[in-house]
């Protein structure tokens, strides 16, 4: 099986090339006969590992917005269906929105997290270019809403918690798309996610990008991981629009506090999800243990509830949002 190669980002070149050195290193000691050199330098190069791994938390701390957000578009990065296989004892996709079509950018089923039936709803990108084209490059059309809404009323009907994985630039934006209905079937899906029964929680697990995101994104929990990014544009389009040059991307994404410690601070997300260091795409099963983790915890939180309740806190939380108070 052929491996993909993934493009490295500018700001992980230095470590990938240290990571490559030590590797080498690590190779020669194996072969080395000099019992007493190599103790010395194999306890140096455990030492240059640890330093490794202090220059990495520190660099991954310290990204700005724009480089988080070409963190989350590599393509190595867990999409839905990877999070989807590690965190579900069991699980099956459901197709098609029961209007001819099924949209592939757009992925749900029926599953088992810790034992308790779940409704599963996400974007889902592609791993390769081949595979992009097939999913649209995670950009849903109207099917692919009217899928997700045709599961949720299942979901609703059979008293399943919805589980959502938001990972889109955005809605598809094609004529095709604006003849079909796009802005109809988000609006529809934005009010009925309030006026569902069941336990919602949202988890943008990549990039989060306006309607197409908000089309899934309405929860009693909306989780966000702690590289992800969820903002009403891209920052290239915000830089194209306000100052009609895509250099001034890095300012644009600052302006829009795109990140999930800035968005938890503004109340727009609940809680922030740890990830690996080097993000999830560097451990994808540590990844998705913490996603699980948070997802049980606050799943039984919900489901204690009463239907009111939750939706009665769900429609005070968003509006909430927006809010603020002038001093003079």
């Amino acid at each position: 099986m052929l491996s993909r190669k993934v493009l490295t980002l500018n700001f992980l070149k230095p470590i990938v090339e240290f990571e490559y050195q030590l590797k080498q290193l690590d190779k020669i000691l194996t072969s080395y006969h000099n019992i007493e050199s190599s103790s010395i330098l194999k306890k140096n190069l455990e030492e240059l590992k640890v330093n490794l791994c202090e220059l990495k938390k520190n660099i991954f701390q310290s990204l700005t917005p724009l480089q988080r957000l070409h963190l989350v578009r590599q393509s190595d990065r867990p999409t839905t269906l990877d999070y989807i296989s590690n965190i579900m004892e069991d699980w099956i996709e459901l197709h098609g929105d029961r209007g001819g079509n099924d949209d592939p950018a757009m992925v749900s089923g029926i599953g088992r997290l810790n034992s308790i039936p779940v409704v599963f709803i996400g974007h889902q990108r592609g791993k390769d270019t081949k595979d992009n084209v097939l999913r649209n490059f995670g950009m849903a059309s109207p099917g692919g809403y009217r899928k997700a809404l045709r599961l949720m009323k299942h979901a609703n009907r059979f008293n399943f918690p919805i589980l959502t994985f938001i990972d889109t630039p955005g809605a598809w934006a094609g004529i095709e798309a604006e003849k079909q209905g796009q802005g109809e079937a988000i609006a529809v899906n934005l009010k009925e996610m309030f006026s569902l029964e069941v336990p919602i929680i949202c988890t943008i697990i990549g990039e989060g990008g306006s309607g197409g995101a908000l089309g899934i994104g309405i929860g009693d929990r909306v989780l966000m991981l702690e590289y992800a990014v969820y903002t009403v544009a891209t920052p290239e389009a915000c830089a194209a629009i306000l100052w009609k040059d895509s250099t001034k991307s890095p300012i644009a994404a600052e302006s829009l506090k795109i990140t999930s410690s800035d968005l938890k601070l503004l109340g727009i997300i609940d809680d922030i999800i740890k990830e690996p260091v080097g993000g999830s795409q560097s451990d994808p099963y540590q990844a998705s243990i913490y996603l699980k983790t948070k997802l049980v915890v606050d799943l039984n939180t919900l489901i204690s509830m009463s239907g009111d309740k939750r939706k009665d806190l769900r429609y005070n939380k968003f509006r909430k949002i927006g809010t603020f108070y002038e001093s003079s």
